[in-house]
C-alpha cells in the first residue's frame, strides 16, 4: 500500500462520518444476509442487526460496543451458526472495547471468554447432547483467540496514539525551549551591537563636553554652564544605555533587578532637562490625580518624552506646553507648542511611530498635526 493511500485511510478512518457509513453497512450486510438465510428465529434476526447498529454509536458513545458485543452472543447462543455480519460486528467491537479502555483488557477478554464458554456449553447441551468430548470446545478456543486479538490490537492502537501525544507534547516543549534560546541570543546580539554603536560616540560627547570647560578659556559663563548640561546629558544617556543592555542581556527571570521604569511622577526631571538646555515648556494636571498602572504611566512618560524631544529637534525656543488629563476611564495626554510643525514630521518620524504603538498597545490612540492655533500638536487617549 503506497504512503498516500495510506494516509488517504487514515483520514478517511478518522472523520466522524467512518462510524456511522460502517455501522449502516454492516446492518445492511446483516438484513441481507438474514434474507438469504431464512432459517432464523426472532431472536437471531434482533441480535445479528443489533450488533450491527449498535456499532454506529462506538466512537460517540464507546461503550455502545459492549451492547454489540452482548448482542452477537445472544444471536450465537440461539442458534448454532455464527452469521457473517454478527462475526464481523463482534470483532469490530471487541477491538472498541479495547480501543476506549472501557475496561482492562485482560477483564474484558476474561469476562469475554467466561461467556463464551456458557455459549459452547449451552450449544453442548442442545445440539450434543450426552457428548462431552473436549473437541466440542473448538467454539470457545476460537472465539477467546479472537477477542483476545481484537482487544490487544485496539489497546496497541490507543497505546500508540498516547505515544504519539506524548512525543508531541515533548517536542513542543523542545521547540519552546530552542525559540526561547534564539529569542535570548538575539537580544545578547542586539545589546551587544547597540552597546559597540552607540556607546563610544556617546561617551566621546561626554568627554568633549566636559573638557571643553577646561581647555577653552574664554568661554563664557553661559557656555561653560551648557557644555556642562551636555556633558550631564550624555553621562545620563549612558547610563540608560547600559540599563537597556543589561535589559535586553538578561533572561526574563534575571530582569527582577532592573532600574524601574519612569513614571508620571518624574516628569518634573523631564521638564527640567527640557528647560535646562533653554527650551520653554508649561506642565499642567488636570482632574484628580488616581494611581495608574505601571504600563499606562510608562507610556504616558515615554509620549510626553518623545514630544518634548520634537520641539526642541523641530522647532528650537518655540514655547511648548504639557497637559496631562484624569479622565474617568482614561488618561489623556497633550503636547502642543507654537513652533513652525515642519513638513513631514507626521508621515516620516520614527518618533511619532514608535508612539503610535505605544498608545495602540494599550487599547489607546494618538493623533498629531497642525494645532489649532500654529505649531504642532499631539494628543493621545491610554484607557486604563
Amino acid at each position: 500500500m503506497s504512503t498516500s493511500l495510506r494516509q488517504r485511510l487514515r483520514a478517511w478512518i478518522a472523520s466522524p462520518l467512518y462510524p456511522w457509513i460502517s455501522g449502516g453497512a454492516l446492518t445492511a450486510l446483516a438484513a441481507a444476509e438474514l434474507v438469504v438465510v431464512p432459517r432464523h428465529s426472532a431472536v437471531i434476526a434482533l441480535g445479528v442487526l443489533l450488533s450491527a447498529a449498535a456499532l454506529s454509536w462506538r466512537r460517540v458513545y464507546p461503550a455502545s460496543a459492549a451492547v454489540s458485543a452482548v448482542a452477537v452472543l445472544v444471536s450465537f447462543a440461539a442458534g448454532p451458526d455464527l452469521y457473517i455480519a454478527a462475526a464481523v460486528s463482534g470483532l469490530l467491537a471487541c477491538y472498541t472495547l479495547g480501543r476506549h479502555r472501557i475496561a482492562h483488557p485482560a477483564l474484558i477478554v476474561g469476562s469475554g471468554s467466561a461467556l463464551f464458554l456458557a455459549v459452547n456449553a449451552w450449544h453442548i447441551v442442545s445440539w450434543h447432547p450426552g457428548s462431552y468430548s473436549l473437541g466440542l470446545l473448538d467454539e470457545w478456543c476460537v472465539l477467546t483467540i479472537a477477542t483476545l486479538a481484537a482487544v490487544s490490537m485496539g489497546d496497541a492502537v490507543r497505546a500508540r496514539e498516547e505515544t504519539q501525544r506524548e512525543r508531541a507534547v515533548a517536542q513542543a516543549r523542545v521547540l519552546e525551549v530552542e525559540r526561547r534560546q534564539a529569542t535570548e541570543a538575539e537580544r545578547a546580539a542586539i545589546a551587544r551591537e547597540l552597546h559597540d554603536v552607540v556607546s563610544h560616540s556617546v561617551s566621546v560627547i561626554a568627554v568633549q563636553a566636559e573638557s571643553a570647560t577646561y581647555t577653552t578659556p574664554d568661554l563664557s559663563p553661559q557656555a561653560r554652564d551648557d557644555f556642562q548640561q551636555i556633558a550631564a546629558s550624555a553621562r545620563a544617556s549612558m547610563a540608560e544605555l547600559r540599563r537597556l543592555s543589561g535589559v535586553l542581556r538578561a533572561g526574563p527571570e534575571d530582569r527582577t533587578g532592573t532600574a524601574p521604569q519612569p513614571t508620571l511622577d518624574a516628569l518634573g526631571e523631564l521638564i527640567a532637562q527640557h528647560r535646562s538646555v533653554g527650551g520653554e515648556v508649561e506642565l499642567r494636571f488636570n482632574g484628580d490625580r488616581v494611581g495608574l498602572p505601571t504600563s499606562c504611566e510608562l507610556s504616558a512618560y515615554r509620549i510626553v518624552q518623545e514630544g518634548l524631544t520634537n520641539v526642541r529637534r523641530h522647532a528650537p525656543g518655540a514655547h511648548a506646553w504639557v497637559e496631562i488629563g484624569y479622565q474617568p476611564d482614561r488618561l489623556a495626554v497633550r503636547i502642543a507648542d507654537d513652533g513652525p510643525g515642519p513638513p513631514g514630521l507626521v508621515h516620516n518620524g520614527h518618533g511619532l511611530a514608535g508612539m503610535r504603538e505605544r498608545a495602540a498597545l494599550l487599547g489607546g490612540t494618538l493623533t498629531v498635526g497642525p494645532g489649532p492655533d500654529g505649531g504642532f500638536l499631539v494628543e493621545a487617549e491610554i484607557p486604563w
